[in-house]
């Protein structure tokens, strides 16, 4: 192995810029060229392929985003599209590939494994729902951010009595909304993954006024539904003002945490290593703070699972 590539594919995550630092340096220590393909796997089929070097990725790790760009692009799915981007890899003499994005991005990673270009999966998406890992590259940014602006909500919300409702990203998963809603001391957490009861976090709120609060916050996981609607359900059941919130893709952005930089750079560097062992179609992980490999395929049958035990703390604070 000679050169290899490194693309970033699906939604961007604060320290996707890490990892690929982390990426292009190790491999150059090994001797290695190293190419980013632009635009994620829609580049790698049009060869939008750039040098990578020390000199300009090295100022790189403090930036949000991905400067090597991404893309969604569904159309790699399809075998004759896939054959494209093998063929322009060996047009470029790149003969290994890291993806760094979330499960669709590990599709493709496999997908390279199979016709030939060894592939390997980093964990990069914010809402932190790959299985087999306890952490993804740019979550603890993400609730970074929401936990920022929550804090600035609660501010406007005490001023005037209300009730804020606050949808936080993660799609089917609740993991953001669950740290979040921790360490922001909500009133209730709704996540995707548990069963809740309307009414009954109405009467919390309401119990809490009675007792002299002066707000209330719900952290809402996008999974569940539209902020809006459910201050429209809340409201059926309590007599007091409330207003909705969507902190949207706010939370994608922004400089990485300490946390995103070291892991992701962790996790770019053994990635190079798993290359340089010929090995390939697998996804890095991390648990118990030690790096892990699976294979993509178990990936695709597993379950992330959540710490739910976030909720019971949460509720029995809220339970007066």
């Amino acid at each position: 192995m000679k050169r290899i590539g490194i693309l970033t594919s699906g939604g961007d995550a604060p320290g996707m810029n890490a990892a690929i630092r982390a990426v292009t340096k190790t491999a150059i220590h090994h001797g290695l060229e190293v190419f980013g393909i632009r635009y994620g796997f829609a580049g790698l089929v049009a060869g939008d392929f750039v040098p990578l070097t020390t000199e300009n990725v090295d100022h790189k790790i403090n930036e949000g985003g991905t400067f090597l760009y991404s893309a969604r692009f569904p159309e790699f799915a399809q075998e004759e599209v896939q054959q494209k981007g093998v063929e322009q890899l060996k047009k470029h003499g790149i003969d290994a590939v890291i993806v760094i994005g979330g499960d669709g991005s590990y599709h493709g990673a496999l997908a390279l494994t199979r016709h030939g270009v060894n592939s390997v999966g980093l964990p990069g998406t914010i809402d932190n729902d790959i299985p087999y890992t306890d952490y993804t590259i740019g979550f603890d940014s993400a609730c970074r951010t929401a936990m920022d602006a929550i804090d600035k909500i609660r501010d406007t919300a005490s001023s005037h009595h209300r009730v804020f409702v606050v949808n936080v990203m993660g799609r089917e998963c609740g993991d953001i909304a669950m740290r979040v809603g921790v360490a922001s001391g909500a009133d209730a957490i709704v996540i995707p993954e548990r069963s809740y009861d309307v009414k009954e976090i109405a009467e919390t709120l309401t119990r809490g006024f009675a007792d002299g609060k002066d707000h209330g916050i719900i952290v809402l996981a996008e999974g569940v539904m539209a902020a809006d609607k459910f201050k429209d359900e809340l409201l059926k059941y309590g007599d007091f003002d409330a207003r909705a919130n969507v902190l949207a893709h706010m939370q994608r952005g922004g400089s990485p945490t300490v946390t995103d930089r070291v892991n992701a750079t962790k996790m770019g560097n053994y990635a190079v290593k798993l290359l340089l062992d010929g090995k390939g179609g697998l996804a890095v992980g991390m648990e118990n703070g030690e790096l892990n490999t699976h294979d993509i395929l178990d990936l695709f049958d597993g379950k992330h699972q959540g710490d739910y035990a976030l909720l019971d703390v949460n509720e029995e604070m809220t339970k007066y």
